[in-house]
């Protein structure tokens, strides 16, 4: 018993290591499509470097959800690679351990990373997510031309959508507009000018596009008439108010909510819905996300184990493999959930079951020294995969 536990007592400590240096670099992975932005922001708009890391400090809940199950599959990964390549699983083998008995210690570790990831996927990510919007838009409030991105569509105003195509930084001139006005009920407008300029407006949420030499189209849609009108100078006005005014009032999308409101909000859905769904299917996905901890970490076992080379990239290689393979079905089940083929909670925990089943067919196969071919891997998951879905399809029609 004392062996045991100096045995699971190592392997933890031996799991720490790899996991944070994993998590540091996934991390920095993550946030590196920002550094353009971020370098844009601060040459160009002369935003505060503080205001930029509170900013990455309100995105790292959402990235944590992901990077931790990946972290804690490579920290696991690794660790038995490392030991498979110093004969230290031969040497514990000879001593009559089993490879069952090295799972404690690796459970413990990734139920205790999906406790954090729960933590930051049901609580976290909504904080972050409100915390965001609230300091762009006090961003927005002194940069009002900040959220401004060329040759991408605008949606910030509301039942305005507008495009640009280039802006010049030197005098902040903006060409090649395109304008979608929908504010008029029932009237649809089309603004094309080839230049123009925003400014602020009379309060702190509302701003003032000036165009120039431009054509606005008016489509009545009750009467069925159309109307073009030419301009030398047009001002747009626009504003925040709205956007605010819902974040004050505490209105949030299924990505924004805790699990508190999200089961609040599905009280309030009476009748089965498309929101209905959508927040059954958020719900799910806080938990069937972090769980992922678990199945990585037992697929991760047999493959550091049975790897034939005990180098740290070919760890990576392998690791980032079976993740993406994680992400593809979990993407296969938002798609599938979203289209009523599966519902959304077979949809979410497929993944997991999937992942975790061939740990299990491989840890079954290396714990009794027996070989496994690819083609025999992938001929299971694939017979899997149709048994489960054949039984959801027969769940869902009954």
């Amino acid at each position: 018993m004392k062996a045991n536990s100096i045995l699971n007592r190592y392997l933890f400590l031996e799991l720490i290591p790899p996991f944070l240096i994993n998590l540091v670099f996934f991390s920095f992975v993550f946030i590196m499509h920002q550094i353009l932005d971020i370098t844009d922001l601060i040459v160009n708009y002369h935003v505060s470097a503080w205001t930029f890391l509170l900013m990455l400090a309100y995105s790292m809940p959402y990235f944590l959800v992901y990077i931790i199950p990946m972290a804690v599959m490579m920290s696991v990964l690794l660790t038995f690679m490392r030991m498979a390549g110093d004969n230290e699983i031969t040497a514990l083998k000879a001593g009559g351990v089993s490879l069952y008995q090295l799972l404690p210690p690796v459970l413990v570790f990734s139920v205790l990373c999906t406790f954090l990831t729960a933590l930051m996927a049901v609580y976290g990510m909504p904080w972050g997510a409100t915390s965001y919007k609230m300091l762009a838009f006090k961003v927005a409030q002194s940069n009002f031309n900040v959220g401004l991105k060329e040759k991408q569509f605008n949606d910030s105003f509301s039942a305005v959508t507008f495009y640009v195509s280039n802006i010049n930084m030197k005098d902040r001139m903006l060409e090649d507009i395109f304008i979608e006005d929908q504010r008029k009920a029932g009237i649809k407008s089309t603004v094309v000018a080839p230049r123009g300029y925003m400014f602020a407006g009379d309060d702190k949420y509302s701003f003032v596009l000036r165009l120039y030499n431009g054509i606005i189209n008016q489509v009545d849609l009750d009467q069925r008439s159309a109307h073009t009108t030419r301009f030398d100078t047009y001002d747009l006005n626009l504003d925040l108010k709205n956007a605010v005014s819902d974040i004050q009032q505490g209105r949030k999308d299924e990505k924004e909510m805790t699990y508190t409101e999200i089961k609040e909000a599905l009280k309030e859905c009476r009748s089965p819905s498309y929101r209905y769904y959508t927040l059954l299917l958020e719900l799910h996905k806080k938990f069937s996300i972090p769980t992922a901890s678990i199945a990585l970490a037992l697929l991760a076992v047999p493959l550091g184990v049975r790897s034939v080379s005990s180098r740290r990239s070919a760890g990576l290689g392998i690791g980032l493999f079976a993740f993406l393979l994680y992400y593809v079905l979990l993407s296969c089940g938002l798609v599938f959930s979203e289209t009523g083929v599966l519902p959304p909670a077979p949809a979410m925990w497929l993944p997991n079951f999937i992942m975790g089943g061939c740990g299990l067919y491989l840890l079954h196969k290396a714990a009794n020294d027996q070989s496994v071919w690819l083609s025999e891997l992938t001929g299971e998951i694939s017979r899997k995969i149709l048994r489960i879905l054949k039984r959801a399809k027969r769940f869902d029609s009954t």
